[in-house]
């Protein structure tokens, strides 16, 4: 189901027509899609499907090769240098597993934001640090090295890193992956709150059904490099496409095959250069 606000100011960033891939291996193929101001947006579907490429899109690690990727009404691939490092200033990223810096402490990975994008005063940073780890429960692990810290702690640090700059878009890839439940709980009620507090605008990347949909406002399945259904989680619950019902459903057989594509098994097995084996 389609997200049908066309409103210029409803969307903080957009997918127009686009088309990207890695050499012969297309991975979107004319993908439009819109993430609305002030909400959580989970993009969602089966590995390999470009939930992660939309993320790199929009940050501007990839340019689309053919349609628009726009941030702010601006499209990201027609930005220069100074630009793009403007737009990013604007936008928080949680990586994978968090992707602290090993050999600085919990408070200096949350700084380094700060000292490498604003020219602000020790005591600023500190402040502005402290708050931010106060805000996910961790202004008392400041000193601690990643290495002494559980995965849990590790995925909060890094996100008091993404909001330090007090980003208008948060992108989050995989924040619930390995996670056991109690701090699976403590991540997404953050990010529900983080959200609806600072006025910001969530895109989340995610395989964990259950709980990305009682935090999503607005729901993207992608499949086979194409929107295979967006709305509301009900709304996309309710779906009767062929693959958002599997996947939805965690169905073992539907349109996403367990075998990856590749030559046949009677060719493989058959004789060796025409011998028998």
């Amino acid at each position: 189901m389609p997200f049908n606000d066309s409103s210029p100011a409803s969307a903080l960033a957009e997918l127009r027509n686009v088309t990207f891939g890695y050499g012969e291996r297309v991975i979107l193929r004319d993908v439009s899609l819109k993430i609305p101001r002030g909400k959580v947006t989970a993009l969602m579907g089966a590995s390999g499907g470009g939930k992660t490429t939309v993320l790199r899109l929009i940050g501007g690690q990839h340019r689309a090769q053919q349609g628009e990727v726009l941030f702010d009404r601006q499209d990201v691939g027609r930005m220069d240098a100074a630009g793009l490092y403007a737009a990013r200033r604007r936008m928080g990223m949680l990586f994978q597993f968090g992707a602290l810096f090993t050999d600085l402490t919990v408070f200096e990975n949350v700084a380094f934001p700060l000292r490498e994008h604003t020219d602000l005063s020790d005591a600023l940073v500190r402040d502005i640090v402290l708050m931010k780890l106060h805000a996910v429960g961790l202004r008392g692990a400041r000193d601690l090295m990643p290495s002494q810290i559980s995965g849990g702690m590790a995925r909060r640090v890094a996100l008091a890193r993404a909001i330090a700059l007090d980003p208008e878009l948060v992108m989050y890839d995989e924040p619930f992956a390995g996670l056991d439940p109690i701090s699976l709980g403590t991540a997404a009620q953050l990010i529900r709150q983080l959200n609806d507090a600072m006025g910001l605008t969530t895109l989340l990347v995610s395989h964990d059904l259950d709980a990305t949909f009682a935090l999503a406002d607005h729901v993207i399945i992608l499949g086979a490099g194409v929107v295979a259904a967006q709305g509301t989680p009900a709304e996309v619950r309710a779906s009767t496409d062929p693959l958002v019902h599997q996947f939805v459903n965690a169905l073992p057989t539907g349109p996403v095959p367990f075998h990856y594509p590749g030559p046949t098994a009677a060719s493989d097995f058959g004789p060796l250069d025409g011998r028998s084996a």
